[in-house]
């Protein structure tokens, strides 16, 4: 599925969001199944599995990761997170140390260790999301450039591994 497609937007990383919101709440108007009553089955069915996609849609492309594996996709990059190149082995070894210290503050029960770790792995986040939005920006004008958006975008999956489990530990303190 084409989020880009399904939504009637223009394939870009660099979206803004709130009219993505409207023009998915409008689609959601429109197949809503209150305007199906007394149609027919298959006309009904048909709007569901739209009203469907088009949620499908709105998720992938409200979620930075899935909106740009969605515009990898759409330029025939491959996206396989097992096999795409990882990133630099200077990234991995520092998100190794910053999982230590957030095991270790976890441990310690250490809510500022734990704030402050937050608070640089989000500011690395938005760099990676700033760089991410340059590199689609640069590939708009040359497909090639592509694949220049693999590692910035494999970056971001451990960024946001390393928060959602800082936000498990937050959960745990209080």
């Amino acid at each position: 599925m084409d989020p880009f497609a399904v939504l009637g937007i223009p394939p870009r990383f660099d979206l803004q969001l709130g009219d993505v919101e409207k023009r998915y709440r409008d689609l959601s108007k429109t197949l809503h199944p209150d305007r199906y009553v007394g149609r027919p089955a298959g006309e009904r069915r048909m709007a569901l599995n739209k009203a469907i996609e088009v949620n499908e849609a709105w998720r992938a492309v409200r979620d930075p990761i899935a909106r740009a594996e969605a515009l990898l996709r759409r330029g025939g990059v491959d996206i396989d997170e097992a096999s795409a190149p990882t990133t630099r082995p200077d990234f991995l070894m520092e998100m190794m140390e910053l999982r230590e210290a957030l095991a270790e503050a976890r441990e310690k029960r250490d809510a500022a260790a734990l704030a402050r770790l937050t608070q640089d792995v989000q500011q690395r986040e938005e760099a990676i999301l700033s760089q991410l939005t340059a590199q689609f920006d640069a590939a708009a004008d040359d497909t090639g450039q592509l694949d220049r958006c693999v590692v910035p975008l494999s970056q971001l999956r451990f960024v946001r591994r390393f928060l959602e489990e800082a936000s498990a530990a937050e959960e745990d303190l209080t």
